[in-house]
């Protein structure tokens, strides 16, 4: 066993504060980037749990739920320009704010989804399982989530009707996992949700499309940009965006993100975190070598070189901060776990975890080389004193 760890052994009372103050800041970075993840992904539901490579929409769309109006006739601009596309999977998606009016009285904001039906489609999110597309098929006929009933002003969800905008419609199902930032999904057909926009048949929000290898998705998207985007000719529109899936999913949270200001307070309050964690562990570190300042000038006065006390005091916060890294991890799975009992969806992916273990034990060795300033007083003369 090493000096260092032996130290650290001994003298595990003196240095259970820095242990604790890293596992602390590990544990609040994890837990507020990993909430900030778990609510913008909130925001790219409706692209991430459909199943289509290319979204198409009007110019400069901002995010999922910021679309325009744009007549299907912009397929002609798919099909047959770009073989590597799927033509049969071309299909409308609509995705607009409307205002759901209570059967209890008041209104909410809410989030109109229609999709094509079929088992293939494109724009039918995974929860909507063939039974309840099938009563989808149904006039006026919605499915929400089943966490949104108390948002909706219903009681028992399914078979309860509700107003969207002057159009009476009637639930005729219930999802979960689907709980919305902004106002509730109401999910429905494509024909139900232009009836409640009042959009000819047309008109869509979306075109959505599979190519033939998922692979050539970002060749068609660049293709298309060239052609109806980055034009240099003043004279032709720009009046058509062209994305994949995951660029569409990635814009749409950035747009949260900046709009909402949430990521500001959750970084402010994560790097909060990482300096209190630094403190507590450069004073714990600090205040254990100079307890030991007498044991370190014999070593000095023995002919230890300096460099090898110094290795030692970043070994021990190195030490110091792989201990708290495992402490950590698993109260950091546990309390994502029991926030997601209180309803809220906090995503700890692989790389998340591994930056904020990298980030905490930097920490960690940072705080020990300010605990460095201690040793300037180790002398062989301090023990004549």
């Amino acid at each position: 066993m090493s000096y260092a760890l032996a130290t650290l052994w001994h003298e595990r009372q003196r240095f259970l504060p820095g242990i604790f103050a890293v596992a602390f800041s590990a544990l609040l970075i994890a837990l507020q980037c990993g909430l900030l993840l778990g609510l913008l992904s909130v925001t790219s539901i409706p692209v991430d749990y459909t199943r289509a490579d290319l979204w198409i929409g009007g110019h400069d769309v901002l995010s999922v739920d910021q679309g325009v109006v744009i007549p299907m006739s912009f397929i002609g601009r798919l099909h047959p320009e770009n073989p590597e596309i799927d033509a049969s999977s071309i299909e409308p998606f609509i995705e607009q704010f409307g205002k759901w009016k209570k059967p209890t009285g008041g209104t909410q904001i809410c989030v109109i989804i229609g999709g094509n039906l079929e088992d293939n489609a494109c724009g039918a999110v995974k929860a909507l399982t063939p039974d309840l597309r099938q009563k989808l098929t149904e006039p006026d006929s919605v499915v929400v989530d089943k966490s949104e009933l108390k948002r909706l002003g219903l009681t028992e969800g399914v078979g309860q009707y509700g107003n969207i905008l002057d159009t009476k419609v009637r639930v005729v199902g219930l999802v979960t996992g689907y709980k919305s930032l902004a106002g509730p999904y109401i999910f429905c057909s494509v024909k139900t949700a232009r009836k409640i926009l009042r959009m000819r048949d047309d008109q869509t929000i979306f075109l959505l499309a599979r190519c033939k290898d998922p692979k050539n998705a970002p060749v068609v998207v660049k293709r298309l940009r060239d052609k109806y985007e980055n034009v240099s000719d003043p004279q032709q529109q720009r009046d058509m965006s062209a994305l994949t899936s995951s660029e569409f999913s990635w814009k749409s949270q950035m747009h949260w993100l900046r709009a909402t200001m949430a990521g500001v307070a959750i970084g402010y309050t994560a790097i909060l975190g990482l300096l209190v964690g630094a403190v507590v562990t450069s004073q714990t570190l600090y205040a254990a070598t100079v307890a030991s300042i007498r044991e370190l000038a014999i070593l000095r006065a023995l002919g230890i070189p300096r460099w090898r006390m110094i290795s030692s005091v970043v070994t021990q916060s190195f030490y110091v901060g792989v201990i708290g890294v495992i402490l950590a991890i698993p109260t950091i799975l546990g309390m994502a776990k029991l926030a997601g009992f209180a309803g809220a969806k906090v995503l700890l992916p692989t790389w998340l975890l591994a930056a904020v273990l990298v980030v905490t034990l930097f920490t960690a060795l940072l705080a020990g080389l300010f605990a460095l300033r201690s040793l300037r007083h180790v002398e062989p003369a301090n023990l004549l004193r």
